[in-house]
């Protein structure tokens, strides 16, 4: 029997998969989830379950939170990166660490394939494939959704003739949650003009009493809210989604341009993310140069892209994650956080290394370190050669 890695999420398009693999193609089939942070210890008991159920010889979870920080949410966060100023790459960044460390595991067992539930229209189907070809360029990829242009309801309705129930209700929203953000995908985010309801969010806003909050940040990266610090960014990520999430803050809708050349529309929720991006940019407006700050916008905005397009294993992506890395020497201190329904305001910053300084002036009212006479030389040197050329065009 040929052996056959699944990417296995318990999901319909994964669950369709494994009885394909396992009792039509009478394939050895080896199920793995990978968890990014967005599975609790029962979710994944029901998963191992249901993949045994459903024809799986085997099951495996693999934790790659703390790898998927180190490898790529840390210098989402040292790039501030937003895709198209709004999306976080909850999905995006989560898939290339779940593609790789499958890859790693069908190498560990010596199987003949790989196998995933993407469909043919998305994004994840180039990010995983791209990253099994790359890895282990001698395992087939299998893709059935993908080649056999499955509806859901097809799937459901195959799912049915061989035994296993699976609700049409629980099938109308697609949601990938990670630790890095949640995504939901529905009939309304197939339209340009459709907004989620707020049954389909999946935290519900529970708080509706305003919370004021301090995020410790060391080298760019959080390590305490309020009094609490934390071993690992990655459990106070999670923290911080426990904190923010149930006031509704994070939510929105993603319009983007797909891998594939189409427009794409998904909804998520990303309270941690949000905030702290935004947090640590402000605590970097006030610590790093301009010069600093605008190279960091021009190669943040190249890695997001690249990253959104599943070429994490590009070397220019280690250079510049170099150079992030370089920029976060001083990015430290406390920034201050205030939360509502609906909203997070960052209402300021206390850091050792601030530039904005009193020692050398108040912006608009006074000035320690020069004077009025080094300010007029200055101007007329600094404007000299724009000066020289409208005199020279009689302008």
């Amino acid at each position: 029997m040929k052996k056959v890695v699944l990417a296995f999420s318990g999901g319909l398009d994964t669950s369709y998969c494994a009885v394909y693999l396992s009792k039509v193609k009478n394939m050895e089939v080896h199920a793995v989830t990978v968890d990014t942070g967005g599975f609790s210890k029962e979710e994944l008991v029901q998963i191992e379950q249901r993949a045994l159920a459903l024809g799986a010889k085997s099951y495996r979870c693999i934790n790659e939170i703390d790898n998927y920080y180190e490898s790529c949410i840390k210098y989402l966060i040292f790039g501030n990166i937003l895709k198209n100023n709004t999306y976080p790459l909850s999905v995006s960044a989560e898939r290339i660490a779940q593609a790789m460390a499958i890859a790693t595991f069908a190498k560990e067992i010596g199987a003949d394939a790989i196998a995933h539930g993407s469909t043919g229209a998305g994004n994840d189907q180039v990010r995983f494939d791209m990253v099994f070809q790359i890895m282990v360029p001698e395992v087939e990829i299998i893709t059935p959704i993908r080649d056999m242009k499955l509806s859901r309801e097809a799937e459901i309705e195959f799912l049915a003739e061989h035994g296993v129930v699976y609700s049409a209700e629980k099938a109308k929203y697609s949601i990938n949650k990670g630790i890095w953000g949640t995504s939901v995908g529905g009939a309304e985010t197939l339209t340009s003009h459709g907004f989620l309801p707020e049954s389909a969010w999946p935290t519900q806003v529970t708080k509706t009493e305003p919370e004021n909050i301090v995020l410790h940040f060391e080298n760019g990266e959080l390590k305490g809210i309020n009094d609490e610090k934390f071993a690992k960014p990655s459990a106070a990520i999670l923290a911080l989604t426990a904190i923010a999430a149930p006031f509704g803050i994070g939510r929105d809708i993603h319009i983007g341009d797909t891998i594939i050349g189409i427009k794409g529309r998904v909804g998520f929720e990303a309270a941690a993310p949000l905030i702290i991006i935004k947090a640590h940019h402000t605590l970097e407006k006030h610590v790093l140069t301009k010069w600093q700050l605008y190279w960091k916008d021009q190669l943040s905005m190249f890695y997001g892209n690249w990253l959104h397009e599943g070429q994490l294993l590009d070397p220019t992506m280690r250079d510049i994650e170099a150079f992030l890395q370089s920029t976060q020497k001083f990015v430290s201190g406390k920034v201050f956080v205030s939360l509502k329904p609906y909203q997070y305001i960052v209402t300021g910053i206390e850091s050792d290394h601030d530039l904005m300084s009193a020692k050398f002036g108040s912006y608009g009212e006074m000035n320690n370190a020069w004077t009025g006479e080094d300010v007029k030389g200055f101007t007329k040197i600094f404007g000299n050669q724009v000066s020289i050329y409208h005199k020279v065009n009689n302008l």
